[in-house]
Order: structure tokens, then C-alpha cells, then sequence
């Protein structure tokens, strides 16, 4: 009762006061509990463009359930129930073999209908437009200068980049992505993204700390001008693309949206802006599982999903990103990776976000959250840990149970 009554005080601050709320959200509104309704509800606080859904959708069709699913972490066995406690999950959407075996919903606001805000793992779901529109011949090639779409930039330090420099974060560009610093670069960027500020101003500023493709820096300012690349090339909104590209495609089950910068001209953030059901993130992943194919269709290039399971530059392997990423990541092309014999890959999003895509093991797990800081490496390790051993139960059960 008491977390109830300090929730539904928080929520009436979000609703007297949204515009404000959202230009301070590092206080309030993506901290608990309020960041649970925030993360629900972006569409509300920011303007916002939608990604249609197709006239008929492709089903995800049930079968059984999943194993008894426990987890080494830190020394200690947990359950899954225990991880969705400890690690705030919000959704939770395990396929396999083309089948759902397990859909939860612990979130206060989440439900099969309800759209979550993604933040970072836009970013895989940018790489595979970047990928449909070079298949397309609108981009040229990933060797093409970045200026070459985006003349805006040209003096400023991505006149030189290439567009494959930055999906795999290897612009040269800006510094350490910092949450922690009050007035970090993508702080900058958060602040004109919210507060109408001048986007180009904040991208613009930013220095060349290496030359391009030598060194890993996670950037969301990378991203989101590949979003400018990708609009550019297409002549098309980043919304406009997903519906055409992706949800039309794959069958996607309800409408997604992008928030927009509050400044003008609006544009979503190809960096951390779209907001989806965890069903139809589910959908993107089975797409990624199943070498870019939607039944028959191959709706992203094979080769494209082939370079996001991992690039050859030996500092983008795992264990080797530095102190811009976590020791058991490696990048490429907009995709966290995982190494190993499976090659497995995902996408990942500040305060807990998870599209975990394993093709060898027909594996793909949702996970979004509500973690109170934007980055927290010790919820990170453990949900590595939980997504892991629940590949390796469906993997030992063959998931033979019956249909359900």
C-alpha cells in the first residue's frame, strides 16, 4: 500500500507536469518507481511519429512452456521470478524455434498492448534499415563519407567518418559516453533533444579524439546521425521506414512510435527513440534468428545479419572494447556481441533493455526493465547471466512439450 501511494503521488507530478518532468527526467522521471510509468508512456511527454502496423499480423504461435530455469550469479542460484525482482523487469518474452514458451508482464504499467521505450536498442533496429537501404542501392556503400548524405556536418569532426566507422562506434568522435557526468556530451544532446535546443549545435561541437576506425567509443551521437543518413538516403522519416521496412514485413502486432526532438525541424532519434510492444521486438529478433527471412522473404540482407553476429577487427571483439564497454561485449554494426561457438548477439538499451538473438540455438529473448540508473554493470552481468542458461535449458529440453 505504501508503494502504491508513493507511486500514484510521483504519477500525479507526471501528469500535472509532464513537459517540465521530462526536462529534468535525471531527477525524477527515470528514477523509481516513476521511470516504470515514463518508460510506458514516452508518447505522452515528447512528440512523437508512429510506426504503422500491417492490415494483418503474423501470429506468435504458443507452444508449452519453458524449463525450470536456474541461474548462477555471484556465487548464488536464482530463479527466473527472483531475477525479474532484482533486476526490475517490465516484460519478459522467450522464443524458440519460432514458438513463444514464456511471456510475462511484471511492469506496474506493461502488458502484451503496452509499448516500451527501447532507449538504445533503437540503435540495432537503425542498422537493419541502414541495411535494407544499401540492398535497396539508396546508400552506397558503407565506405561512403558520412558527409556525403548529412552536408550539415561538413567542418565538424564526422567531415571524414564513413558510415561503416560509425556503426561500429569507431568514429573518432566525442568523448567517453558518460551518464555520471553532469555535463558528459550526450548530456548536451539529451538537453537539446528535450528542451528544443539546436541538435546540430550539440553534434557539431564535438572533437576528434582518434582517427576514425581505430578505436571503440560508444556513441548514441553516432547513431543518431546514421538516423540522419538513413532519412536522407531514403527520403524518408526513420518512422516511416520501420513501417515500411519492418512492421509491414514481418507482421508486426500493434503500432510502434518514435518520440521526436522537441526543437524544429522534428526528428526521431536513430540512436534511442523508438518505443515498442516486447512482442514486436520479439518479431525483429525472430527476423535476426532467422538469417533476415520472414517465412520465405528475406526482409534484411543474410550478409547484414552475418556482420552484426560479429566483425573481424580485433578491437571489437569481446573482452576487447575498453573502458567504453563491458568485458564480456563485443560490437559490431550496431549490435552488442557475445563470442563464443554460437555467435549469439544483442541489442541492448540503457535501464535494462534486452533483444537477445541467438540464430544457432532458434533462440530470442525480450527483456525490458525499469533500472534506476541508466547504467548498472552489476543488473547487467546477472541478466547476461539469466538470458544465458535460459538458451542453455531450451537447448538440453529440445522444448519438446506439447502445444499449449
Amino acid at each position: 500500500m505504501k508503494r502504491m501511494l508513493i507511486l500514484g503521488g510521483a504519477l500525479g507530478a507526471v501528469l500535472t507536469g509532464g513537459t517540465w518532468l521530462w526536462r529534468h527526467h535525471g531527477e525524477l522521471a527515470s528514477n523509481r518507481p516513476v521511470n516504470e510509468w515514463t518508460f510506458t508512456h514516452m508518447d505522452k511527454l515528447m512528440p512523437s511519429e508512429r510506426v504503422l502496423r500491417p492490415e494483418s499480423s503474423r501470429a506468435l504461435l504458443r507452444r508449452g512452456k519453458l524449463p525450470d530455469v536456474r541461474y548462477c550469479f555471484d556465487g548464488r542460484r536464482y530463479s527466473l521470478a527472483e531475477l525479474h525482482r532484482r533486476t526490475n523487469t517490465t516484460s519478459f518474452v522467450v522464443v524458440h524455434r519460432g514458438r513463444v514458451v514464456a511471456e510475462e508482464y511484471p511492469g506496474w504499467f506493461a502488458a502484451p498492448g503496452v509499448r516500451f521505450q527501447a532507449f538504445s536498442l533503437t540503435k540495432s533496429v537503425t542498422s537493419l534499415l541502414i541495411g535494407i537501404a544499401l540492398e535497396q542501392g539508396e546508400i552506397g556503400s558503407i565506405d561512403d563519407p558520412i558527409v556525403d548524405y548529412c552536408p550539415q556536418l561538413r567542418g565538424s569532426g564526422y567531415d571524414g567518418p564513413s558510415i561503416g566507422d560509425l556503426l561500429n562506434m569507431t568514429s573518432g568522435v566525442g568523448g567517453l559516453e558518460d551518464w555520471s557526468v553532469a555535463d558528459a556530451p550526450i548530456h548536451r544532446f539529451e538537453r537539446a533533444v528535450t528542451t528544443g535546443g539546436s541538435v546540430l549545435d550539440v553534434i557539431r561541437s564535438l572533437p576528434i579524439m582518434s582517427a576514425p576506425g581505430q578505436r571503440f567509443n560508444y556513441s548514441t551521437i553516432d547513431s543518431h546521425v546514421l538516423g540522419w543518413v538513413l532519412e536522407a538516403a531514403t527520403g524518408r522519416t526513420l518512422a516511416q521506414n520501420a513501417s515500411a521496412r519492418l512492421w509491414s514485413p514481418m507482421g508486426a502486432e500493434h503500432e510502434g512510435y518514435y518520440f521526436l526532438t522537441r526543437g524544429r525541424p522534428r526528428t526521431a532519434l536513430g540512436g534511442g527513440s523508438l518505443n515498442s510492444t516486447a512482442r514486436d521486438l520479439a518479431r525483429i529478433g525472430m527476423v535476426m534468428a532467422d538469417g533476415g527471412r520472414v517465412g520465405a522473404d528475406q526482409v534484411v540482407p543474410e550478409a547484414w545479419v552475418l556482420r552484426s553476429r560479429g566483425a573481424g577487427a580485433p578491437s571489437l571483439q569481446v573482452g576487447a572494447l575498453g573502458p567504453s564497454g563491458y568485458p564480456h561485449y563485443g560490437y559490431s554494426n550496431q549490435w552488442w556481441t557475445l563470442g563464443g561457438p554460437h555467435r549469439a548477439f544483442t541489442g541492448l538499451g540503457v535501464h535494462g533493455q534486452y533483444l537477445w538473438v541467438d540464430p544457432d540455438r532458434e533462440t530470442v529473448i525480450v527483456k525490458t526493465s525499469a533500472w534506476n540508473h541508466p547504467d548498472d554493470p552489476d543488473r547487467d552481468r546477472e541478466t547476461v547471466a539469466a538470458l544465458s542458461a535460459v538458451v542453455d535449458a531450451l537447448q538440453e529440453s529440445g522444448s519438446t512439450t506439447a502445444p499449449g
